[in-house]
């Protein structure tokens, strides 16, 4: 099939609005709990509701992707996103945010599923690697960018700048002045529309998935189920992203709450550095895993933000400033590797296999809603503790992890091409 330049960009459009949508909710977490007066507990619920529809979503929605077509189910997708943005944005409160969260995950969820097929049919076989990896740049460029339009927004919202921007004055009549960062869900709702029109518009191709890329059968998942390497590999998917979300999530707060920081500019700030140094970490793991064996850069990268969480929760308030974003750098290789490692584990039903590692993405619902329970009975050091035990899992596929095809590196490129003398 010819190369669809237009459909490439289509796609890393979708990824940003993705990730723009998906990694804000560390930077409100601090609001949501002052405005709504809730616990830490009742906080984590909100991330909760959000990736909890992974876990709910992944794998139906491969069926609706197969029954539908991919246009339909991403127009259906945005869809859901924009109702679930625009129902908090009119009634920002805590309830109603429990279950637009639930809603725009399930949108997140759904797209998740269709852009990748996409995307290898759209830009071709041959540069899928490379175009999946810039994907990934442009992932964490919003998730960098997105709590810097909160901090934006909580700081000239309802101030002499107000008067001087149209887009303020506009989120200004339409957004509590108790409440400015809700007016962020009203940016949301704006995109999500836009994307709503622009995929209703776009020519996708018909094309046939590959193996990897279909849902599979539910006689599939009952075969890899029973097998404990699945559920191994799983475990480990859950525990990486509850890792991640669970940084992510509390880092404002945590900053807020020990160090004195204003989480509107300095805690968002650290957000958005821990997003930005995971992304490029990715480029210095991708050379690394040329080097080094996948499963030791993962044990060495794993002990390494082990090391950063120690140093984030225990040191004073500039160290700790530093540290919480250099665990985003550290962990910027886990979610490749740990796939990589659990679909080369598995000889066949790869397609429904990675179903259901992206099932384990509701890990990022579990994990901050632990840490916000320990937080409230023991403090929230305590509860971010809860973190050595899910690198702790992340850092074990390393010594266990046992692929029946290793990553391709040049130290192994060399002892075929050198014939034994």
């Amino acid at each position: 099939m010819t190369r669809n330049r237009y459909l490439v960009g289509f796609v890393f459009l979708v990824f940003f609005v993705m990730s723009f949508l998906t990694n804000i909710l560390g930077p409100i977490v601090p609001d949501i709990i002052s405005s709504f007066r809730v616990s830490l507990t009742a906080a984590a619920v909100l991330p909760f509701s959000f990736f909890i529809a992974y876990g709910v979503m992944s794998i139906p929605a491969g069926f609706l992707v197969e029954r539908f077509g991919d246009k339909p189910v991403m127009v259906a997708a945005f869809v859901c996103a924009t109702v679930g943005s625009a129902c908090f944005a009119l009634f920002p409160a805590y309830e109603v945010a429990v279950a637009s969260l639930f809603l725009m995950g399930a949108g997140m969820a759904t797209l998740q599923v269709v852009i990748n097929p996409l995307l290898r049919v759209a830009g071709g076989e041959e540069h899928f690697a490379f175009n999946s990896a810039f994907a990934q740049l442009i992932f964490g460029s919003a998730s960098f960018i997105s709590p810097w339009v909160y901090s934006y927004l909580v700081q000239n919202l309802g101030t002499h700048a107000t008067g001087r921007n149209w887009l303020l004055r506009l989120l200004a009549r339409v957004t509590p002045s108790t409440l400015p960062w809700a007016s962020i869900y009203w940016i949301f709702a704006a995109c999500t529309v836009v994307m709503v029109v622009v995929t209703w518009l776009s020519r996708f191709p018909k094309f046939k998935r590959t193996e990897e890329e279909q849902a599979g059968t539910l006689d599939m998942y009952r075969k890899l189920l029973r097998n404990p390497v699945v559920w191994l590999f799983f475990g480990c998917v859950f525990a990486y992203v509850g890792c991640e979300q669970g940084t992510a999530d509390w880092i404002s707060k945590f900053l807020s709450q020990y160090h004195g920081f204003d989480p509107h500019t300095t805690g968002a700030a650290a957000v958005s550095w821990f997003w930005g140094l995971l992304t490029a970490g990715c480029f210095i793991g991708m050379g690394l895993l040329k080097i080094f064996d996948s499963r030791h850069v993962l044990i060495g990268f794993s002990v390494a933000a082990i090391i950063c969480l120690t140093v984030a929760l225990f040191s004073p308030a500039r160290i700790s400033l530093v540290a919480f974003p250099m665990i985003g750098l550290f962990a910027s290789i886990m979610w490749p590797v740990l796939v990589s490692l659990g679909l080369n584990s598995v000889a066949e039903y790869h397609g429904s296999f990675a179903g259901i590692l992206c099932t384990g993405i509701m890990g990022g619902a579990v994990v901050p809603l632990i840490i916000g329970r320990l937080g409230d009975l023991f403090g929230l050091r305590a509860g971010m503790a809860f973190l050595y035990v899910t690198f702790g899992c992340v850092l074990s596929a390393g010594f266990w992890a046992k692929p029946l095809i290793t990553n391709a590196t040049i130290r192994a490129k060399k002892a075929v091409a050198e014939p034994a003398s």
